[in-house]
């Protein structure tokens, strides 16, 4: 399979909810991953735009009867930048979660756009 898109993680956010997980949702988690690197079109069971927030998206992992969201944003086209993900507990996804990611989505071009000008 070729890869149609690559991923990349902005500091630990991903890596501190990831490493949380048991071993089996990590494997989950894996799958999905792997489906957004080498998908043509994402589903839309994995992979969605959040309405109303420009330029964020999320992935969802379900297992078991848990549901996980990882929120994250494109970058140069196919580059994917994973932020935090959380474990939802409830129907609408919170709000303080999406607060977070978009803090983190700026902290991401601030960054990038500081180490184009050195």
């Amino acid at each position: 399979m070729n890869k149609q898109r690559q991923l990349i993680f902005f500091r630990n956010y991903y890596w501190d909810f990831f490493n949380a997980q048991t071993e089996k949702v990590k494997d989950k988690i894996d799958f999905v991953l792997f489906l957004v690197t080498v998908a043509d079109k994402m589903p839309k069971k994995f992979f969605e735009q959040m309405t109303g927030y420009d330029g964020l998206f999320c992935i969802r992992v379900e297992f078991a009867s848990n549901i996980f969201r990882i929120f994250c944003c494109f970058d140069k086209g196919n580059l994917v930048v994973l932020f935090n993900g959380f474990q939802k507990k409830t129907q609408k996804t919170p709000k303080k979660e999406i607060a977070k990611a978009i803090s983190i989505m700026k902290e991401y071009f601030d960054y990038k756009k500081k180490g184009a000008k050195k």
